[in-house]
């Protein structure tokens, strides 16, 4: 039995929770919280706060860490790996390669093993890409991204003055999605490949042309789209707009002769996008429990695990059933 930590219980915290109860090789044997943990209501592991960790080094053999990208997972990465072998979602693509240094080191000097970036995107996306590079070198990969929820944008019409709630849907255009597929030979640029919805509940008496204009004229955001923005009350938004779904394509477009195409797609709809990236982050704590029981440390991404490493399943019933 795999003994597991969740740092972290926020939606990603759950979602592992609920993974880990799917797995029978998998015990969540406590929850690290920096908030007081009497606050917390599990489905039945006991919540520690983050500074007792170093009572539970010997009674864990893998901690997920399930902060956010922007300020936690930098400082949770290296201070957990000093008491256990670790996962992390971090993904802040161009910051990568700075985090695993930094997670590397600490990881190396514990002797633990530390997997950074884990989840669909980085993650299950990751390797699609790497695997498509390497069977079709002469060709090209493309990614798109939803539909689903951008919580960050979603966080940025927020902030602007009179809106009082908001949700900010990424959804990937059709049209440019099947032209890839077919080989068409199409400009792919931001405007082209995806689009921007945008569904708002604004203040009593707010100024609804001027918060639709700060919507799509703001920059890094959605100026580049084309975006679409809908005004709707608090209770369409409680009813229609409380989950948080998404999901994405990996095109891998390529010839293996002149002229002779190959086409390898992998695509994911999501309900519930902090569930599925917690049953990934379970999942890649199995790879890790099992790396660091053969001795690895330092820090790895998901190009380093295996299939073998990541599946519940005996190799023997792997080559019978899957092979």
């Amino acid at each position: 039995m795999i003994r597991v930590a969740i740092n972290g219980y926020g939606n990603l915290g759950r979602g592992a929770e609920q993974a880990i109860s799917k797995n029978n090789d998998m015990e969540l044997v406590v929850v690290f919280t920096r908030r007081n943990p009497t606050s917390i209501v599990t489905q039945g592991a006991p919540v520690a706060h983050v500074d007792d960790m170093p009572n539970w080094a010997d009674k864990v053999d893998v901690c997920l860490n399930c902060g956010g990208s922007a300020t936690d997972l930098t400082e949770q990465g290296p201070a957990t790996t000093a008491f256990f072998n670790t996962v992390d979602s971090y993904d802040t693509h161009a910051k990568i390669p700075a985090h695993f240094a930094s997670v590397n080191a600490a990881a190396k000097g514990a002797g633990h093993l530390a997997l950074i970036s884990t989840g669909w995107d980085p993650g299950l996306f990751s390797m699609l890409r790497v695997l498509g590079d390497a069977v079709l070198p002469s060709g090209a990969t493309t990614t798109f991204w939803g539909p689903g929820v951008s919580q960050g944008h979603s966080d940025a019409i927020r902030r602007i003055p009179g809106v009082a709630d908001a949700r900010q849907y990424t959804l990937p255009v059709q049209e440019t999605v099947d032209a890839v597929k077919a080989g068409d030979d199409v400009e792919l640029t931001t405007r082209s490949m995806h689009r921007r919805a945008c569904y708002v509940v604004a203040d009593e008496g707010a100024d609804l042309a001027r918060i639709e204009k700060e919507i799509v004229e703001m920059p890094n955001y959605f100026a580049d789209y084309d975006t679409t923005v809908t005004f709707i009350s608090a209770e369409e938004m409680a009813a229609e707009h409380s989950g948080i779904p998404h999901g994405g394509t990996v095109v891998r477009r390529g010839e293996t002769s002149a002229g002779v195409t190959a086409n390898i797609a992998f695509e994911l709809q999501l309900g519930s996008n902090p569930e599925f990236t917690g049953s990934v982050v379970a999942a890649m704590g199995r790879a890790v429990a099992r790396m660091a029981a053969r001795g690895e440390t330092g820090a790895r991404t998901v190009f380093d695990v295996t299939l073998a490493d990541l599946s519940a399943k005996d190799p023997a019933d792997l080559r019978a059933a899957y092979l």
